[in-house]
């Protein structure tokens, strides 16, 4: 049974499969949550109460700490919340908020987007969805309604016209080709508006098999230390809608990214498509513990233990970090731990359960619920070098190992506990150590380090990595860079996360730099990317240097060109922070403009717009913008191009003093807590 789509819906679980034509099928199910009192005597009543009114049992129950002895209650989220009133949070109570559709799914061994359970961690993806990509072409900042759409299925068309015609023909046109997939950028601030005008305008939205749709609210979060916002979405049942503006699942990896996190985490992938990285490993650790028969936690119980403060600095350190010395060197490569955190996680057996005795031969939780997903990201890494169609795949991968060691740390994560995270942070800090030493011994060059990445000078590069993987027992990926440039800090250091470089097969890695950046107008964009472009051409230091005049041309072209280029080419795009600001600043003038155009607002949402004043803090919203600061803007390039320039006085610089990292290196660790 291959499933599209599932829902909880009339007391049960609702499936959509998608076998030849798409069916619904629809399941009883009323299951209960755990709870576990540590002296059930005091507090008879409430038993009592709760076996009289929500037919609760008792029974013994699976946590990753062992079993319980408990009663399984046959009621929901506000009996449970009572419940943890009642008791002053004695209570423990467990699988409360677990999805029920994925709690369904996952004690019947039913996976979506797969129809035989044993691929589930396979990369290759068969499914037989007919898709459709509707392209709205109205701002969906501003317009209220559509009167431009462009729609791509079997041939592409184009709608346009007065509201009424527009979306009759479009709502014809998918239930004429009922497409299973929907592909529709800034489809979450659309759908809403779709659905009031069409019950204004007597139409019937057909985006829903069932004509129900699930919802889901607008917020703003933070995440690894900046605001995010998430649009209110309406999800139709028993069809796959993707919002593929706001989707960061689709934009890294695509259709097939947003299978492969559904079928990981029990999720329908309209779910999946809508959720983060964060949100797809918690989700994927949950319907694990439901197929393993462990309990959930409602909320975590195991708080950090009281410690010194000198033990608390010493475990809580961060990733290690190697300041260079900035500059650009030639023959570099890099050292990268293929998920080096994860790849901790499972080698040292690191799970709240076996914190204190990690050598335990008792397995945790966490290390056999990553080791799959662990082995699957090793062969997808393997696989996209050969086949691009696993790279989406492999980037959702990333992203998911990536983010299980953020949630170790997080407070209310279900399988998380900051000595796990301190554990890991403190492995990775001894490995890239270690490497650093084995590298120096044999008579390797150490320029730079970050966390798990080193860059080293010397030779063989393949036998230092075969001594560093055999004695990390990790595995390890290398990069050659004919020449890498690690940009300096306003101080005169280097910077630790803003270099370039040209890799062995003549591709250009950036990082840090106006070129990768997301706030960085078009023009200057364009610009650093031209010049990129012809330093790639450059195998040698040597001949980088012969292309000072070709690239200078480059800068002193857009100088010239910058007051006649288009205001669009201009546009600034952030994502805000807030929404008042005590001093005045640019962000918060593109914040007042945005309000002064009637269009709301939220912390974490992404604004453009275009400097018209910088000395007075006068800013057009992007569509209202019809001239530009031409100072502002030509600093903005200068700064640019100062990164760039800098590759050509690296060379000077390197023949006057050497860089790089003696064995008396300067490291620097960031807190992680």
């Amino acid at each position: 049974m291959w499933i599209l789509d599932s829902a909880f819906r009339n007391g049960g679980v609702d499936l959509w499969s998608k076998d030849g034509a798409v069916q619904k099928i629809h399941y009883e199910y009323d299951p209960p949550f755990y709870l576990h009192l540590p002296d059930p005597d005091l507090y008879h009543g409430m038993i009592e109460a709760l076996e009289d009114q929500y037919r609760a049992e008792p029974c013994r129950f699976t946590t990753i700490f062992g079993e319980r002895e408990g009663y399984r209650v046959f009621a929901g989220r506000q009996v449970a919340e009572a419940i943890e009133q009642q008791t002053q949070f004695a209570a423990q109570l467990f699988n409360v908020d677990v999805r029920r559709d994925q709690r369904f799914m996952a004690e019947r061994g039913i996976i979506p987007c797969c129809a035989d359970p044993d691929a589930r961690f396979s990369p290759v993806f068969k499914h037989d969805m007919s898709l459709m990509e509707i392209k709205i072409l109205d701002d969906p900042a501003r317009a209220a309604t559509c009167s431009d759409i462009e729609i791509v299925c079997e041939r592409t068309g184009r709608l346009h016209g007065q509201e009424r015609e527009v979306l009759a023909d479009l709502f014809s046109l998918v239930s004429a080709y009922d497409p299973d997939v929907i592909l529709m950028a800034d489809a979450d601030r659309w759908m809403s508006r779709l659905q009031l005008r069409a019950r204004a305008l007597g139409l019937t939205m057909p985006f829903s098999r069932s004509g129900q749709y699930r919802t889901m609210d607008s917020r703003s979060y933070w995440s690894y230390g900046r605001v995010e916002h998430k649009e209110a979405a309406l999800i139709p049942d028993g069809r796959i809608l993707i919002d593929t503006e706001q989707s960061f699942v689709y934009r890294e990896g695509g259709l097939a990214g947003v299978l492969m996190a559904s079928r990981l985490s029990g999720l329908s992938p309209g779910l999946a498509s809508r959720f983060t990285p964060g949100t797809l490993i918690s989700s994927y650790e949950t319907y694990e513990a439901v197929r393993r028969g462990i309990a959930v936690p409602f909320r975590k119980s195991d708080a950090e233990v009281l410690r010194k403060f000198a033990e608390l600095k010493a475990a809580d350190r961060g990733g290690m970090m190697f300041q260079p010395e900035p500059g650009i060197f030639e023959d570099v490569d890099e050292i990268d731990f293929t998920s080096m955190y994860p790849s901790i996680i499972v080698q040292a057996n690191l799970s709240p359960e076996t914190i204190g005795h990690p050598e335990s031969q008792q397995r945790g939780f966490l290390p056999t619920a990553l080791e799959p997903l662990l082995a699957l990201r090793i062969r997808t890494k393997q696989l996209k070098k050969t086949d691009p169609a696993i790279t989406g795949i492999d980037a959702v991968l990333k992203w998911m190992l990536v983010t299980c060691f953020g949630y170790t740390g997080y407070k209310n994560a279900k399988f998380g506990r900051i000595e796990v995270h301190e554990g890991i942070t403190g492995r990775s800090r001894d490995i890239l150590l270690r490497t650093k030493d084995i590298a120096e011994a044999m008579d390797f060059r150490v320029l730079h380090g970050i966390v798990d990445c080193l860059w080293v000078q010397g030779s063989p590069v393949a036998a230092l990595q075969e001594r560093v993987n055999r004695e990390t027992e990790l595995l390890t990926e290398l990069e050659h860079f004919n020449w890498i440039v690690f940009l300096p800090l306003n101080d005169g250091s280097g910077s630790c996360n803003r270099y370039y470089g040209r890799l062995s097969d003549g591709s250009v890695k950036v990082r840090g730099i106006a070129a990768r950046r997301h706030d960085t107008p078009e023009y200057i964009r364009t610009m650093q990317g031209d010049m990129l472009k012809v330093m790639g051409g450059a195998a040698t230091i040597v001949e980088l240097n012969g292309l000072w005049d070709q690239v200078n041309a480059i800068y002193r072209n857009a100088l010239q060109q910058l007051p006649s280029t288009p205001v669009q080419e201009m546009v600034i795009s952030r994502r805000i922070s807030r929404l008042t600001y005590a001093h005045r600043c640019i962000e918060g003038a593109a914040v007042n403009a945005y309000r002064q155009s009637g269009v709301p607002v939220a912390p974490g949402m992404k604004i453009r717009y275009v400097v018209r004043d910088a000395r007075t803090y006068n800013v057009d919203p992007e569509w209202n913008a019809e001239h530009f600061d031409i100072p502002y803007y030509r600093k903005l390039l200068e700064r640019a191009w100062a990164d760039i320039a800098y590759a050509f006085k690296g060379r000077r610089r390197g023949e006057e003093k050497t860089g790089g990292i003696s064995s008396q290196a300067r490291t620097h660790t960031g807190n992680q807590r």
